[in-house]
Formats: structure tokens, sequence, C-alpha cells
């Protein structure tokens, strides 16, 4: 009965966005730290972007500041990604998770991970 879903990858040209849904099942969403995780091939994972749950800050990682925002409905229990301005080297798979009593960066850097998703493909590509 828990369970997360992501959806909204696809195959995308240079410049364009994208917007990846995480719809967090059986989860009272607000409670928890929430992020994006990437794997991109031949690379380990990376935390793009989390939210702390309990003062609200937000970390980006550096390749994606200015173009990606994290966000969040806990009412409908769903974490979004929005993308934009991708480049190639996004190209990866796209993980959202959930995290608790961690601070953003801190859950960024892969600590306290409770739930992952299976993955969403995103593919920047001309």
């Amino acid at each position: 009965q828990l369970q997360l879903v992501e959806s909204g990858g696809g195959l995308v040209q240079p410049g364009g966005s994208l917007r990846l849904s995480c719809v967090a099942s059986g989860f009272t969403l607000d409670v928890y730290d929430i992020g994006w995780f990437r794997q991109a091939p031949g690379k380990g994972r990376e935390g793009v972007s989390c939210a702390s749950a309990h003062d609200g800050r937000l970390y980006y990682a550096d390749s994606v500041k200015g173009r990606f925002t994290i966000s969040r409905d806990n009412a409908e229990s769903t974490i979004y990604l929005q993308m934009s301005s991708l480049k190639p080297e996004d190209t990866a798979n796209y993980y959202c998770a959930l995290a608790r009593w961690r601070d953003a960066e801190s859950m960024c850097a892969g600590h306290g991970i409770t739930e992952w998703g299976q993955g969403t493909q995103v593919t920047v590509s001309s």
C-alpha cells in the first residue's frame, strides 16, 4: 500500500522542458523530506534537488541551479520536478525519494532515505 510512482520522463531536445511527477501513495507526505535523484549511464546516483519538511529549505545541485525547481502538493500527495533548459548531460534515470529528519543538503547526499521510486527515464538529445 506504500508506493512511489514517477511519471513524466521521455525524450526531449536540448533547451526543452519536462515536468516529472511522483505520486506517493499511502504516505502523509507533509511529514516527509522529499527529493529527486538521478543516475546517468556509467555514473553513480546523484542528488539533484531536495526539500526539508522541517524548515522548508531547498537544495539544488550546482549543475541544475536556475534550471530545475522542486515542489510538492501535500493534499495530492505528489512531488514535482520542473526541468527547463535541459542539456544532454541531464540524461539519466530520475528517481523520487522520501526521507525523515534530514535537512535538504543531507538528504541529497543520500542520507536518511526511507523510500525510493522505480525511476523515470529522461533523455535529452537532438
